[in-house]
């Protein structure tokens, strides 16, 4: 383990660890965030830990690449595994040598750093393995204040089954890496694209009574025309077989312990929209203190300031921004959904 590295590394950090199935969109995530953060005047470093994302596959320069320390192609071709075993291969060497990545990190201390993860193999490594958890967790006791920004395709909304299951995995990042975490409904400007969709698009990001999407496991291809047909012909369907039954119970389990937490919730993105990227960054900002931070450092920067009128600032920083959320969703709605979404009443 790397040693302290002097007063720079007394300095706290802020970031994000950007994770999610392959093609969330991370990587180009991690490009639009870093462009909206650098327009904002934040320093802004990449950090690519995805050992099949480099060269010219991305679309920004990395601060530090994982590529630098072991090569997926080299690992393919020496020990003979595959993409997926490749890559958890290439995690577990970096979690071995976390010297050299701290060492790497310290040029960049003052800077925002965004965490581009693997989604290849992404569930493995969290379900099978504790690499990645170990690599945070050593971050966090180098002061590294990090938020997980987990993405989710808004497409899974128009399969119940496949809803489930990315919830499901939301939940599980969410506690296997125990940081502040967002979760995010990604490409929400393509929703219109996947096909209507069984409820109005608040059911599917409050995550509040899961069970009500059993109705739609399995149900046939939905028209824009065939909303309230859909739900009965849900209703009918025969009960099948006994496997039929057992996965229905599983189902309806998962979704009872989704609903038991109680964690899970999404805010959309489309990071082709400034407004929509501010507002996903905000709720970032405040889950890692990098709101109170900043407001702090503005405070104690005015000259003559009132200790009061300096820990109300701080305070209402914090809480700012609050309101509901109804208003938003219903702008996402009228700009990308049309008549993609059911009557959620």
């Amino acid at each position: 383990m790397a040693d302290d590295g002097g007063e720079e590394d007394q300095l706290p950090c802020f970031g994000q660890i950007v994770v999610g199935p392959p093609g969330s969109g991370k990587t180009t995530f991690c490009h639009g965030m870093s462009q909206y953060l650098t327009a904002l005047g934040r320093e802004v470093a990449i950090i690519n830990l995805d050992p099949a994302n480099h060269g010219e596959r991305l679309p920004y320069k990395p601060a530090v690449d994982i590529e630098d320390l072991v090569s997926l192609e080299g690992v393919m071709s020496t020990l003979g595994l595959g993409p997926n075993g490749a890559i958890i291969y290439s995690i577990e060497f970096l979690e071995k040598n976390l010297d050299w990545l701290l060492d790497k990190l310290r040029a960049h201390r003052a800077k925002y750093l965004l965490f581009d993860f693997p989604g290849q193999a992404g569930v493995e490594l969290f379900t099978h393995y504790t690499c990645i958890q170990n690599i945070v967790q050593t971050l966090q006791k180098h002061d590294y204040r990090l938020t997980a920004v987990h993405l989710v395709d808004a497409y899974h909304c128009s399969d119940a089954s496949r809803f489930i299951s990315v919830v499901l995995v939301s939940l599980m990042s969410m506690m296997r890496l125990e940081l502040p975490h967002v979760n995010v409904l990604s490409k929400v400007d393509l929703i219109e694209q996947y096909g209507p969709l069984a409820f109005n698009l608040d059911f599917f990001t409050e995550c509040t009574d899961m069970t009500r999407i059993l109705d739609y496991i399995d149900a046939p291809a939905r028209g824009a025309d065939e909303l309230d047909r859909d739900l009965q012909g849900a209703h009918e369907r025969p009960q099948g077989d006994a496997t039929s039954k057992k996965l229905s119970r599983l189902t309806r389990e998962i979704c009872d312990v989704v609903e038991s937490f109680g964690l899970v919730s999404f805010t959309t993105l489309d990071i082709q929209d400034g407004e929509s990227v501010g507002r996903v960054l905000s709720k970032i900002d405040k889950a890692n203190g990098y709101v109170v931070q900043s407001a702090a450092a503005a405070a104690a920067a005015q000259q003559g300031r009132d200790p009061r009128a300096a820990a109300n600032a701080l305070f209402q920083s914090a809480f700012s921004g609050n309101e509901a959320d109804y208003e938003h969703l219903a702008s996402v709605r009228e700009r990308h959904m049309g008549r993609t979404s059911g009557d959620d009443t």
